[in-house]
């Protein structure tokens, strides 16, 4: 699988110069949640295990403001996601396998352009549990 190509797909309009690739991998049942961007935007690409991916828009006077949604991405579903600044996300390893994500930022790393919020946080009121759908 290509990942990416400046210039083009999901992360067209991250600026080479400034643009960083990484890699986190993580160990089965591991919760990696939640942390949010100020500026930077984020585009994940999962390419082992399986992840169940949270998503949380924490943008005042954005249309799904508040809203939670879920994904399960991975070697089997291999989607791409891209996280605008202000949402908050993060993930759970599901299945028996680690997980590797390689992700693409637009910015490089800045920890003052970061923000966390415990996985368990009674505002955000997320459910890790697998949901089979």
């Amino acid at each position: 699988m290509e990942v990416q190509r400046f210039g083009r797909g999901l992360a067209s309009e991250f600026p080479a110069a400034t643009s960083q690739v990484s890699a986190a991998l993580n160990y089965p049942g591991a919760i990696k949640a939640f942390h949010y961007h100020l500026h930077q935007t984020d585009c994940w690409t999962p390419v082992k295990g399986l992840m169940q991916v949270a998503l949380v828009d924490l943008r005042r006077g954005s249309p799904t403001f508040g809203w939670r949604n879920t994904l399960y991405v991975g070697s089997l579903r291999p989607w791409q996601i891209l996280i605008p600044p202000g949402v908050a996300h993060g993930s759970k390893v599901i299945g028996g396998q680690e997980s590797l994500l390689v992700y693409m930022t637009d910015k490089f790393y800045n920890p003052q352009d970061e923000g966390r919020i415990p996985y368990d946080n009674p505002s955000i009121h997320y459910d890790w549990e697998t949901q089979h759908k």
